[in-house]
């Protein structure tokens, strides 16, 4: 899938993955491939600044958990955070329906 593909919907891929709990940054990056089977192999270079944005937003909220002798940061949903998901939900919905009633006219969407 091309990289551009995911411009404009990044934010909705990492509110998404952080409903069910909170997680570090691999750990993000590994839920969007996963969840997408493999079709979204998202960069470091991406969601970090991605992240810090939206924790800047007051969207995530972070802390800094050690693992044996390393520190991760881990990111988690706020009630905004959650709020801008319904948002990210509604306009994905809105936009495939409008590109499908484009691409498929005939089929009902």
């Amino acid at each position: 899938m091309r990289a551009d593909a995911v411009r404009g919907h990044l934010d909705g891929l990492l509110l998404a993955v952080l409903e069910s709990g909170p997680l570090h940054g691999y750990a993000i990056i590994t839920a969007v491939q996963r969840r997408s089977g493999g079709a979204l192999a998202l960069r470091t270079g991406t969601i970090y600044p991605a992240l810090n944005r939206l924790e800047r937003l007051g969207f995530l909220r972070s802390t800094w958990q050690s693992v044996g002798e390393r520190r991760r940061r881990c990111y988690e949903l706020t009630d905004s955070g959650r709020r801008g998901l319904d948002t990210e939900r509604s306009a994905w919905d809105e936009f495939t329906s409008a590109i499908g009633s484009v691409l498929n006219p005939g089929r009902a969407v």
